[in-house]
């Protein structure tokens, strides 16, 4: 049997099922479609993360193929029904990456609140010494609104209400128990928009929430809300966040995602991508970097190296 990773993972991957197959990696992290379907036709095992998209001609071309891991939540980059078909099992690492995630949300959060960014770039490259130009807010007495209360949702509630952080959320497919336990109060997204300070967004990319958070949402929140996006590019509608930000009609945007990083091929060696967004001072971002710990990493891996050997009855 054969082992293809596709990108950065725990080194465990590759060591543990060697001990049962010939394990190679990509020479490109992530592979282009055409790149990985150059490569795919003998491979029993893929390994990858979200990059590159996994459509019907990419299965096509796997003859072999018997398993994919991906080594994050999300799986709106695999045709699953495609991969039903053909009998492909695809197994993702639910939860694994929470606290990672949870924590970059926090983190974003503080940023946007305390102007560290910009504070960062006028000492080190304007050569700056003013603490009086950068007058942040604290986190304490602030209302977060959670849009979808999962597994990260809800770690992020919990470390919101350690900051003294008053948390509602919308999750419609959650008990009310749930949100009793987390202490937190359901709401819908209207109403969550009109009372956060901060809306953090931790939902899965379908034809539900594909431009869920536009201009109507904005128009709702308070002028100086500031919108977190850690969950997938395309929830947001980005044109109507950048005239929103432009307009001064929101306090900032943070990203860990946007629509277009899958720029061409994938952002492969090379690719470039760009934004209007990148013109707006109050927009940070980072290039989805959520589940990218060391921690992570290797819990995700164990996970995967699991249900490979599950799915293929190994010893």
């Amino acid at each position: 049997m054969k082992c293809l990773i596709i990108d950065a993972v725990s080194s465990e991957i590759a060591v543990e099922l060697g001990k049962y197959m010939e394990v190679s990696t990509s020479a490109t992290l992530p592979p282009s479609q055409e790149e990985l379907k150059a490569q795919i036709a003998d491979v029993d095992v893929l390994i990858m993360r979200v990059d590159p998209k996994i459509d019907r001609e990419v299965l096509d071309a796997a003859k072999n193929l018997k398993v994919i891991g991906v080594c994050s939540v999300g799986l709106n980059h695999i045709d699953m029904d495609a991969a039903k078909e053909k009998g492909i099992q695809v197994f993702n690492a639910p939860g694994l990456n929470g606290n990672a995630v949870a924590e970059l949300t926090i983190c974003k959060m503080l940023e946007m609140s305390r102007h560290t960014i910009p504070a960062h770039t006028d000492v080190t490259v304007n050569k700056n010494w003013d603490k009086y130009k950068f007058v942040g807010r604290e986190l304490k007495g602030k209302t977060l609104g959670v849009l979808g209360f999962g597994r990260i949702g809800q770690r992020v509630g919990e470390i919101a209400r350690v900051f003294g952080m008053k948390v509602v959320a919308y999750d419609p497919y959650l008990p009310a128990a749930v949100f009793e336990q987390q202490q937190a109060t359901s709401m819908g997204i209207a109403e969550l928009c009109e009372v956060s300070d901060f809306v953090t967004i931790h939902m899965p990319l379908n034809d539900e929430t594909r431009n869920l958070f536009n201009a109507e949402s904005i128009a709702k929140m308070k002028n100086d809300a500031v919108v977190l996006n850690m969950a997938r590019g395309g929830i947001v509608n980005e044109k109507d966040m950048y005239e929103a930000l432009k307009a001064g009609k929101i306090g900032g945007y943070a990203t860990d995602v946007m629509e277009n990083e899958v720029a061409g091929d994938g952002l492969t060696e090379g690719a470039t991508f760009g934004s209007p967004l990148f013109e707006c001072d109050n927009f940070i971002v980072t290039p989805h970097l959520g589940a990218q710990t060391v921690d992570a990493s290797v819990a995700i891996g164990k996970h995967i190296i699991s249900k490979v050997k599950e799915a293929l009855a190994l010893a």
